[in-house]
C-alpha cells in the first residue's frame, strides 16, 4: 500500500494541534501502561497497522510483556489484566464502537467502579484521541516502517 498523503506535512498545524492533544493526554496522571493497552486494543479494533506497531513497542519499552501484548485482542478470556485495566479495555471497546454499541449501561458500571470522575473523563480523552489517529493513519495510509 502507498501512503496517499503525509499528513505531517500536509497540513503542520494540524498536527501541531493533535500533537498537543496527545501531550495534554499523557500528562493526566493514568498509568503508562494501562494508556498503552487502550492505544493497542483500539487500534486493533480499528485495523491501524501503523498504529498497532507503535504502540506494541511503546508498551515494550515502557515494561509491557509479551504475554500480555499477544492476549490484547482476547482480554476477556484471559486473567492476565486487572479489574482496572477491564473496565478501560471494555470502555474503549464500547467507545470505538459506538454506532453498534451506544456505550451500554454495564461497560460504563464497570469503568465507573475502577475511575474517578476526572479519570473517567481523561480515560475518554485518550480513547477519542488514538481514534482521531487511527483515522489518520488508515485514510491516509501511513505504514510501519519495514
Amino acid at each position: 500500500m502507498e501512503q496517499r498523503v503525509d499528513f505531517y506535512k500536509a497540513s503542520p498545524e494540524v498536527l501541531k494541534g493533535m500533537i498537543a492533544l496527545e501531550n495534554v493526554v499523557g500528562k493526566l496522571g493514568l498509568e503508562t501502561s494501562l494508556l498503552e493497552l487502550v492505544r493497542l486494543r483500539v487500534s486493533l479494533i480499528n485495523g491501524c497497522a501503523f498504529c498497532v506497531d507503535m504502540h506494541t513497542a511503546d508498551a515494550r519499552k515502557a515494561g509491557e510483556t509479551e504475554r500480555r501484548l499477544y492476549a490484547v485482542p482476547v482480554w476477556r478470556e484471559t486473567p492476565f489484566f486487572t479489574e482496572r485495566e477491564r473496565a478501560a479495555l471494555a470502555w474503549s471497546e464500547s467507545l470505538t464502537l459506538i454506532s453498534q454499541t451506544g456505550a451500554p449501561d454495564e461497560d460504563y458500571a464497570l469503568v465507573r467502579a475502577q475511575f474517578t470522575d476526572a479519570e473517567l473523563v481523561n480515560l475518554t480523552l485518550a480513547i477519542n484521541t488514538i481514534n482521531a489517529w487511527n483515522r489518520f493513519a488508515i485514510g491516509f495510509r501511513k505504514m510501519p516502517a519495514a
